[in-house]
């Protein structure tokens, strides 16, 4: 297990990294929507709170249920991006998710992109984590995990993820920090079918602050995350036939995904990803050689990270979307889709 930073390192950390332009990247040219015109409720009723114009969304956490809402469509490929801020003070056990999935429609074959933002004590920083899933294939997770360079419950920041058929790209702040390039070795463990895009907060006690040693503390609810700018560039299709439901074929909104300006990285982004994996990142899979004596075709070994996690050995990561699932049931909530990790 990590030891914590000391504070007076974590502030010069931050420092150092400010001064390396990470908030000075230019930011994207995107066109955003209202929720009613792309998404829709999920779960938690009177815990998901619609701004009056509808342009933002707050979800809610408290002791009886946690919250969510689902993209109105699935997507054969898409960037799906939204401004969010995260609860403050203790957030411990929690997990604020932005994500895609098709768990729902391809129960033992599905994908998935995850943004998890897992909760901590108070003072104490929140940490997120990365992952992707192919074809069913939650026995080779994709896990990497990370700080973050600001204070995520202060203010807005940008999360996106890009995925077309050749690479997935996740942003924060129009910052690149991982890039997963399809290679044929990896098959159909690629995500390659229609997902949808989920927000939800939920109770992840059971894993997701050391371990699952902090639990959630219910005197300090409701949790709330909020979301706003939302963002859903692809092409809807129907997740069983994959025929396009919009006027436009599949082909040329892919297109379009490819030529946008954030499927390409700028050297000066893939400098800032650089800097970021290198001082930032604390786990990655492609370094657990504990877990994988071989590392997964995707992996490209960089000997700087490398050296970093050579004694990463079997950390234990990830958690469950199942059990903010089985909270909802037991309340006569609706049913949460995800996936064990």
């Amino acid at each position: 297990m990590e030891l914590p930073m000391p504070c007076h390192s974590l502030f010069s950390l931050l420092i150092l990294i400010s001064s390396y332009g990470f908030a000075n990247i230019e930011a994207f040219n995107l066109t955003t929507i209202s929720f009613d015109e792309g998404y829709a409720p999920l779960f938690g009723d009177g815990n998901l709170v619609r701004s009056p114009n509808g342009r933002s969304v707050r979800l809610l956490l408290d002791r009886f249920t946690g919250s969510g809402f689902i993209s109105s469509k699935m997507y054969k490929y898409g960037f799906f991006s939204a401004n969010i801020k995260l609860p403050s003070d203790y957030t411990a056990g929690l997990c604020v998710a932005f994500y895609t999935s098709n768990q729902d429609v391809f129960e033992k074959t599905h994908d998935e992109l995850d943004f998890e933002f897992l909760g901590n004590v108070e003072g104490k920083p929140w940490r997120f984590q990365t992952n992707l899933y192919g074809n069913g294939s939650t026995s080779h997770g994709r896990e990497e995990r990370y700080r973050l360079w600001f204070d995520p419950s202060k203010e807005f920041h940008r999360y996106s993820i890009l995925w077309t058929e050749y690479k997935i790209i996740f942003f924060i702040d129009d910052v690149p920090i991982r890039e997963v390039l399809r290679t044929s070795e990896m098959g159909s463990e690629y995500p390659s079918k229609p997902m949808s895009l989920y927000a939800t907060i939920w109770d992840a006690s059971n894993w997701a602050t050391s371990g699952g040693r902090y639990k959630v503390n219910y005197k300090y609810a409701p949790f709330v995350s909020e979301y706003k700018d939302l963002v859903i560039e692809g092409c809807p299709v129907d997740p069983i036939q994959q025929f396009p439901v919009a006027s436009t074929s599949c082909s040329e909104s892919n297109a379009r995904l490819e030529s946008a300006e954030y499927a390409t990285i700028t050297r000066r982004q893939r400098m800032a990803m650089r800097r970021f994996r290198q001082r930032l990142m604390y786990y990655s899979y492609c370094y657990d050689t504990l877990r994988y004596s071989v590392p997964p075709p995707e992996c490209v070994i960089d000997p700087i990270e490398k050296e970093r996690f050579k004694d990463t050995g079997r950390l234990k990561f990830g958690g469950s979307h199942q059990s903010h699932k089985r909270r909802s049931r037991r309340r006569g909530r609706p049913h949460v889709d995800d996936r064990t990790i």
